[in-house]
């Protein structure tokens, strides 16, 4: 009887997985990266960025965008209270650069924690109605990361969700960020491309101004102190206003967090906004990883018996081929060396340490964005 039920459990998650394998993953890995129309009706924009205590990562990633081949577009620094050089830095690059705005608070009058007011801040003096977004510690792929992000907008769209990867370093740690942050995006990407677009990331974020202000900014979680990428797309995206660019020129870079503990407290304030997800999100999102967990554990205690070997065991050869075809697909799409090989341990990984992540934020509260 026992053996009839866990076989049961293992034949039902498996079909689970299989079903966001075919609908969701394989959109993401089929989908054709095309030269996207970059060059004409370069409508003006506005990059709004925001920096704490960043005048080593200005100094280094700012001039990129400053110089992006773009035909009318501003860049707005928003200095929230640093303490080192940050305004100075930015005051300088002023004299050189005529498009960049920098606008400072001196005062704390950010009553919640995160990054939300500076950035309204910057994104209500933005003088033009299309957005970019990125972080102080980003840098473009290319000189044409503005035309691609900008490219999104055809067709009356009002948000475009980019790619924002790591840079590649030897070591495990640095492997496993970048599969984590691969693993993210193959999820947004996909879910998007689906029709049910639920979340993008700062680092590469564009949206129209109007639907900031329709949506009335932040308003809605601004008690939260993360989010202000993944939960404004939470709340002011669907099917129809949304689009994906993937194209390699589209990417920004950023270094990754260089120790385990670093990267823990990242992740523990970046998961934070899950549970103010639309209840349809979380439970597309949720279902997975418990199914996952429940395939893995049933295929461990089904597998020995002799009966059932011939059947879990294949299926459970189909599921690890089949992660593989995609990841394939997906690893290539986003120019990501060498994770293919991690794809099927790390993903289990991956799920555990959230799980990890979602009890320990239910019993301590997270500090503030720097």
């Amino acid at each position: 009887m026992l053996n009839v039920f866990l076989l049961s459990v293992f034949l039902l998650s498996f079909a689970i997985i299989l079903f966001y394998i075919l609908f969701f993953r394989i959109r993401f890995a089929l989908y054709h990266v095309s030269e996207h129309n970059t060059y004409t009706h370069q409508k003006p924009l506005s990059v709004v960025i925001c920096a704490k205590n960043e005048e080593y990562n200005l100094k280094i990633n700012l001039p990129e965008i400053l110089q992006q081949d773009y035909s009318d577009f501003e860049v707005i620094v928003v200095d929230d209270n640093s303490t080192d050089e940050t305004y100075y830095v930015l005051k300088a690059m002023q004299i050189q650069y005529t498009n960049l705005n920098v606008i400072r608070l001196t005062e704390n009058v950010n009553f919640f924690s995160g990054k939300k007011f500076p950035l309204s801040i910057g994104i209500r003096s933005a003088k033009h109605n299309h957005l970019v977004l990125t972080d102080a510690d980003c840098r473009p792929s290319t000189g044409k990361w503005l035309q691609h992000m900008m490219s999104g907008f055809a067709e009356n769209k009002e948000i475009v969700l980019g790619y924002g990867k790591y840079e590649y370093q030897k070591g495990m740690l640095n492997t496993f960020i970048r599969f984590e942050t691969l693993y993210t995006a193959m999820q947004y990407f996909s879910f998007a491309l689906s029709g049910f677009p639920y979340m993008g990331v700062g680092r590469n974020l564009a949206y129209t101004k109007e639907l900031f202000t329709a949506h009335k900014g932040f308003s809605s979680h601004y008690n939260v102190a993360s989010g202000d990428d993944d939960l404004f797309v939470n709340g002011a995206a669907n099917a129809k206003n949304t689009k994906c660019i993937i194209h390699p020129q589209s990417f920004t870079i950023s270094a990754p967090r260089q120790t385990w503990s670093e990267w823990w407290k990242q992740k523990r304030r970046h998961l934070t906004s899950g549970k103010h997800y639309k209840t349809k999100h979380k439970f597309l999102l949720s279902i997975y990883p418990v199914s996952l967990l429940m395939f893995y554990i049933t295929f461990i205690l089904t597998v020995s018996n002799q009966n059932n070997f011939y059947i879990v065991f294949p299926l459970f050869l189909l599921k690890v081929i089949s992660d593989l075809v995609v990841f394939k697909k997906i690893t290539g799409k986003l120019k990501e060396k060498n994770l293919l090989l991690f794809s099927v341990f790390f993903e289990f990984l991956i799920i555990l340490t959230y799980g990890m992540i979602f009890l320990f934020n239910s019993f301590s509260k997270q500090g503030k964005w720097k």
